[in-house]
């Protein structure tokens, strides 16, 4: 049977993916490019729009990592706004469940859902680190391995919240005088390892029950979070053939929860660059993907790796012929950055070789790659296969322009797939679970 292909759109603005220098590119702050994006998305008929968010700036060798984007508006506060401007387009924000709370996440998350008539969606992501954590009151720390344990308590706790309420709670009986139904709202008590908490919610039940919930872990433990709690995964394999594997494995966790396969959606995050000839898209592509490594950025990106100050190195010169440090870091707050450098490093290093690259070459190579570029029609093509073939269910797209980086996409490759009848021409209803294909969450 074929499927319907899922799409998303990511306001661009970590890492490198944005050419925030590009003459075209708008403001990662004001509000116009928010709406830009995001009406185009719901034009396109995107199922939703989504925001990153950090907790605190990177750092780079003691300074603050401004290469990259640095700072924006709160996610939730920038949805409920664009709630006012879109009418079917889902909104999702990341809030952390390291450094937050329950009743106050629940509380927000419901009233977005409120305002939007049930278009809500919650990135539930994790913090590792001290440093992150330095910006809050309980200290910065928690330990990685309990990371998830917090987060599926988390979870559990304002799912509870949201189940306090029921469905027809609010009775709003004007000629009876009573605005609650009887036993509409119950008393909530949560006592676990990580949040010991009573007392009753103060907001009434969402359109959709609960907000859809979205996961981006890739470790064993964030994707077994994934199938037992996720509506959507946000996946980084965006490699036919890894990202087939991936699809595997975390389909396969689902029915250990008593879920089927279309319970959770795989959504990559992908790019995409469009020319009129093959040829001219990968000259473009090209363009884009130094304009996304700058000299500066590719040698804050070995550094990071080598955990040493290689400013003197050029960047059109070979990797440093010095070992990395593996007890130091230069950089602070990405995440990108942790896990085995030693080994990352030998890898490079390998690359370089097989390839003949240098630091800027490889970091292009490694770190700013196109995911689908061609014509309009072969980025139609492709994005069809993917979904067909189960490597994904959908994708997640990030511009590198802000605001108008989507308007090619919508405009030129979007009404393709709509001609093969693998993508909607309209909104189905009017909630972001329709848009998925999920069910309502009862209580």
């Amino acid at each position: 049977m074929t499927k319907q292909i899922h799409l998303a759109a990511h306001f661009p603005g970590v890492n490198n993916t944005t050419v925030w220098s590009d003459p075209r590119s708008g403001s990662q702050i004001d509000f116009d490019s928010f709406r830009h994006l995001a009406q185009t998305a719901e034009r396109g008929k995107f199922d939703f729009f989504f925001l990153a968010e950090g907790l605190r700036l990177r750092e780079m060798k003691g300074r603050i990592h401004d290469l990259d984007v640095v700072g924006r508006p709160e996610s939730l506060t920038v949805l409920a706004a664009l709630s006012a401007v879109t009418t079917r387009l889902g909104l999702a924000a990341t809030v952390n469940s390291t450094f937050n709370e329950p009743y106050e996440v629940a509380r927000r998350l419901a009233s977005l859902d409120h305002l939007s008539g049930g278009r809500a969606a919650w990135n539930v992501v994790t913090s590792y680190d001290a440093f992150t954590g330095e910006n809050f009151r309980r200290g910065g720390f928690l330990a990685e391995s309990d990371r998830y344990t917090r987060a599926a308590e988390f979870l559990q706790t304002a799912r509870e919240l949201w189940d306090s309420w029921s469905d027809d709670a609010v009775a709003a009986d004007q000629a009876g005088g009573s605005f609650i139904r009887e036993g509409g709202i119950s008393p909530f008590r949560h006592q676990g390892r990580h949040f010991d908490i009573s007392g009753l919610f103060n907001v009434p039940r969402g359109p959709q029950g609960h907000p859809v919930i979205i996961q981006a872990g890739d470790s064993d433990e964030g994707r077994e979070f994934a199938a037992s709690a996720a509506d959507v995964i946000f996946s980084r394999h965006s490699r036919l053939e890894e990202g087939r594997a991936f699809y595997r494995d975390v389909k396969r966790r689902l029915a250990a929860y008593g879920r089927g396969r279309d319970d959770l959606k795989i959504l990559p995050a992908v790019t995409y660059v469009l020319g009129d000839t093959a040829q001219d898209a990968e000259e473009r592509a090209a363009e884009i993907r130094r304009a996304q490594v700058s000299p500066q950025t590719a040698i804050s990106f070995v550094e990071g790796v080598w955990g040493r100050d290689l400013s003197g190195y050029d960047p059109d010169g070979p990797l440093p012929d010095i070992e990395p440090d593996l007890d130091e870091g230069v950089s602070k707050g990405r995440a990108q950055f942790r896990g085995d450098r030693g080994a990352v490093a030998a890898k490079w290093r390998a690359l370089a070789q097989e390839k003949s690259l240098s630091i800027r070459e490889l970091v292009i190579e490694v770190a700013a790659p196109q995911t689908f570029v061609g014509t309009p029609a072969s980025v139609a093509d492709e994005i069809d296969t993917f979904v067909q073939t189960d490597a994904a269910d959908g994708f997640i797209f990030v511009p590198h322009l802000t605001p108008g980086g989507l308007d090619d996409l919508v405009d030129k490759v979007v009404p393709l797939l709509q001609e093969k009848g693998v993508f909607r021409a309209d909104y189905a209803g009017p909630t972001l679970r329709h848009h998925l294909g999920l069910t309502k969450e009862t209580s």
